[in-house]
């Protein structure tokens, strides 16, 4: 593979395309809007510059990635790519929809991969007519940091397809752990639900949010505590998904906490917005 395309010029898209180009690949980063691109090439820039500031990289190489990447607002560029990441909003409407039409105009060698955090890969192979070419590679927050991929196959995902993604993340320099197609698969399946525990202790008054998060961080070891990372996911994806866990399990063990949905609705989201559970 030579060629990445990654579509969403969010948190995950940014950071998906600065390991891909740090890595010697040739990105095309894809979104609708002119601005989001921008902001994410801003972004990635900053982020080379961290790492060379400590060192982890050089100036050569960080000016190399920079001219790997190309934005476009046009998702029929991709006509020559290896691969393409689809990293855009956790919806299953909206991955259904990018899916038929990268189908219409990739070539039949591409793999078409999704970062989706929580949705069928098989429900979203079925919109293609190469499901066996369809996979998941839930990459974890922040990318250029943490090491897991989670690497998910769909009913009909070929050991062929599986291979070439598990080594393209290896070259990648993160480690892929695979798994099969479920809601929420391995990794979100077990961490929103602790998540959405987390909110229902604060609505409840059992402690307040620092409470909660020191009790998390310093008895159980965590690098930081739920609410903490809830507020960097962004409440609205957490609440997404445990959406999906809830329609999907049909148990009210998933049911999404009344607060968090409060707080989705009022449009505090987290960092990204400036507030959440803290400020910032």
């Amino acid at each position: 593979m030579k060629k990445i395309g990654v579509i969403g010029a969010g948190t995950m898209g940014t950071g998906i395309a600065h390991v891909s180009a740090l890595s010697g690949f040739d990105v095309t980063l894809v979104d609708i809007e002119q601005n989001l691109l921008e902001h994410s090439l801003t972004s990635i820039k900053k982020g080379l510059k961290r790492q060379v500031d400590k060192g982890k990289i050089s100036q050569d190489e960080m000016n190399a990635a920079l001219v790997r990447i190309q934005t476009i607002t046009e998702m029929k560029s991709l006509s020559s790519e290896d691969i393409v990441i689809e990293a855009a909003t956790e919806n299953k409407e909206v991955k259904i929809s990018i899916f038929s039409e990268l189908d219409t105009f990739c070539p039949e060698k591409t793999i078409l991969a999704s970062n989706t955090s929580s949705i069928s890969i098989s429900l979203i192979a079925s919109a293609t007519n190469r499901p066996e070419k369809v996979i998941g590679m839930h990459f974890m927050n922040p990318v250029p940091i943490m090491k897991l991929v989670e690497i998910i196959r769909g009913k009909l995902t070929s050991d062929e397809t599986t291979e070439k993604v598990k080594n393209l993340v290896e070259v990648l320099n993160k480690i892929p752990v695979e798994c099969n197609d479920s809601s929420g698969f391995v990794s979100n399946r077990i961490l929103m639900p602790m998540i959405n525990e987390a909110v229902c202790c604060l609505a409840d008054g059992v402690a307040t949010a620092e409470a909660i998060d020191k009790i998390m961080t310093l008895g159980m070891a965590h690098p930081m505590g739920p609410l903490t990372l809830a507020d960097l996911i962004g409440l609205d994806i957490c609440l997404a998904i445990m959406k999906v866990l809830h329609r999907d399990m049909g148990d009210n063990k998933y049911r999404p906490c009344p607060l968090l949905e409060e707080m989705v609705s009022a449009g505090n989201l987290g960092r990204k917005t400036g507030q959440g559970f803290y400020s910032y």
